[in-house]
C-alpha cells in the first residue's frame, strides 16, 4: 500500500498515542518477544479474532477490555481512533504476519499513517514451507481466507472468490493458499480438478501449526485431496509438477481456431485479427466485448494478451458457440466466457469495457453501436469489422448520427498458393475496419 494512500495525523504537540498490531501464532505467547508481551501486558484494549483471543485468554492484565472482531471488521477502525483518543493502550492480535493478507494494510488505510506500529511474526507460510524444505522467496501467495465462495465451475467469471486462484494459476510456477473453513484444500483440489490442471501440480497441506494435532500432507494427489477434509486453520502448497505452458499470445494461424463443420462457420483471418486487435489497444488489464464471437478467434486471442483482464462474448449461432468453447478449452485460456444469445441479450450485465469488437450483429448493428460506445470506458475504442457495402453503411450513419470520431481502414491480403510446382498469389476478400470513439460531450 502506498504512503499516499494513508490519512496523515493532526499535527499536535504531542507524539499520536498508537495501536500495535501484533502477529501471534497458535503456540499463543511462546509465539511473542518481550517487546510484544510487554505490550499485551500493559494494554486497556485488545481486539483480535475469537480463536485468537483465546490463545491468550490467561495471559492479558485483568482490567483489559476484550473485543472479538470476527464479522465486525469495519467497526475496528471506530473501536481504535476511539480508544486511542481516549489515551487507552490498544492491542491488535493478528495471525503471523499482520502485513501479509493480514489486518494491518486494512488498519493502515482506515487510520492515520502514525496510528499504528506493527509488530510482524513468521508467516504461517513461511511456518509450511519450512516443514517441506521449500524456498518460500518466490512464491505467489493468495488468499481465499473469507466467506463462502460456492464451488468452482468452468464459466466462473472474475466474481467469483475462486478466481484469484485460478488466474494464478496460469502466471505462477508456485503458490501459498491462504485457506478458510469454507473455502478449504478440498474445495481448491476440486476446483483444479473442474479446470482441468490437476495433473499440472503437486499438493501440500499444513494442518494446525504449532499445534498439537500438527501434520503436513503431500503424499496425495490432488484428486484423492478434493474427496478429503482437512484440519483447520490450514495453509496449502502448490508447486508444478509440468513446465508452465507458454502459449502464442498473437498472430496464431487460421488452424488454431476449429471452424463449423460441414457448412464452414466464420473465423476472422489472422491478416484482419491482427488489425483488430492493434486497433483495440488492449493493456494487461482490458476489459473486452466481443460480440459476433463466430469461432471465437479474435476474443480468445484477446484473452491472451489480456491476462489479467476478462473478455466477455457473445454469439447467436449454437453451434458457432459450442466450436467457440470448445477453440478456448483447446487453448486453455480461463478468462473468457462465452454465451449463447442473440445480442445484445444479456450484455447489460456485462462489466463496462475498455474495448469492443463487433464482428457480427444479427441485425442489431444500429442498437449495439450505440450500447458500445456508450458504455465504454474513458479512453475505450470500438472496432468494427465488415465485409459488405450495406453494413458498412449503416454503421457510419449510425456512427455520424452519434457524432463519434471514428476512422477507416481497407484490408486487401493475398496468401500464397501452390501452383503446379511453382506458388502464385491468391487474394482473400477485402474487409473494412473501422475504429470507433465517442464523440466530445458538452459539459
Amino acid at each position: 500500500m502506498d504512503a499516499a494512500e494513508h490519512r496523515a495525523c493532526p499535527p499536535g504537540p504531542e507524539p499520536h498515542p498508537r495501536c500495535r498490531i501484533i502477529g501471534v501464532l497458535d503456540d499463543g505467547p511462546a509465539s511473542l518477544g518481550a517487546r510484544a508481551l510487554d505490550h499485551l501486558a500493559h494494554a486497556d484494549l485488545v481486539i483480535g479474532a475469537a480463536r485468537t483471543l483465546a490463545l491468550f485468554a490467561g495471559h492479558l492484565p485483568a482490567q483489559a477490555e476484550r473485543r472479538d472482531l470476527t464479522g465486525r471488521l469495519r467497526a475496528v477502525p471506530m473501536w481504535i481512533r476511539s480508544a486511542l483518543g481516549e489515551g487507552r493502550r490498544v492491542v491488535v492480535l493478528a495471525t503471523g504476519d499482520p502485513l501479509c493478507h493480514g489486518i494491518a494494510a486494512y488498519l493502515q488505510a482506515h487510520l492515520c499513517i502514525d496510528a499504528c506500529e506493527v509488530l510482524p511474526n513468521v508467516s504461517t507460510v513461511q511456518l509450511a514451507c519450512a516443514r517441506l524444505g521449500l524456498p518460500w522467496h518466490d512464491l505467489k501467495i493468495v488468499s481465499v481466507h473469507g466467506r463462502d465462495c460456492g464451488e468452482w465451475l468452468p464459466d466462473a467469471d472474475p466474481d467469483h472468490g475462486l478466481y484469484p486462484l485460478r488466474h494464478a494459476l496460469e502466471q505462477a510456477e508456485r503458490l501459498a493458499i491462504f485457506t478458510s473453513p469454507d473455502n478449504g484444500p478440498d474445495r481448491i483440489a476440486r476446483m483444479l480438478v473442474a479446470a482441468g490442471v490437476d495433473a499440472d501440480w503437486h499438493m501440500a497441506v499444513a494442518e494446525r501449526l504449532l499445534q498439537a494435532g500438527e501434520r503436513v500432507r503431500a503424499d496425495c494427489t490432488i484428486a484423492e485431496a478434493a474427496q478429503m477434509r482437512f484440519a483447520d486453520p490450514n495453509v496449502v502448497l502448490l508447486w508444478r509438477a509440468t513446465p508452465r505452458p507458454r502459449p502464442v499470445r498473437f498472430g496464431l494461424p487460421d488452424e488454431s481456431y476449429q471452424p463449423r463443420q460441414p457448412d464452414k462457420g466464420l473465423i476472422t483471418k489472422r491478416e484482419v485479427r491482427a488489425l483488430v486487435l492493434a486497433r483495440l489497444q488492449l493493456r494487461t488489464d482490458s476489459i473486452v466485448w466481443d460480440i459476433g464471437a463466430g469461432s471465437g478467434s479474435v476474443g480468445l486471442e484477446a484473452a491472451q494478451l489480456c491476462p489479467d483482464g476478462y473478455v466477455y462474448a457473445i454469439e447467436k449461432n449454437a453451434e458457432d458457440a459450442v466450436i467457440a468453447a470448445r477453440n478456448g478449452a483447446r487453448l486453455g485460456v480461463h478468462n473468457y466466457a462465452l454465451a449463447h444469445a442473440k445480442a445484445p441479450q444479456g450484455m447489460a450485465h456485462w462489466p463496462a469495457p475498455d474495448a469492443v469488437f463487433i464482428g457480427g450483429s444479427g441485425g442489431e448493428l444500429d442498437t449495439l453501436i450505440r450500447i458500445a460506445l456508450m458504455r465504454l470506458k474513458p479512453d475505450g475504442v470500438l472496432v468494427m469489422s465488415f465485409v459488405t457495402f450495406e453494413n458498412l453503411g449503416a454503421a457510419l450513419a449510425t456512427l455520424k448520427a452519434l457524432g463519434a470520431v471514428w476512422d477507416i481502414t481497407q484490408l486487401q491480403a493475398a496468401r500464397s498458393r501452390p501452383l503446379l510446382d511453382m506458388h502464385r498469389l491468391a487474394a482473400e476478400n477485402p474487409v473494412w475496419v473501422v475504429c470507433a470513439t465517442p464523440g466530445a460531450t458538452d459539459d
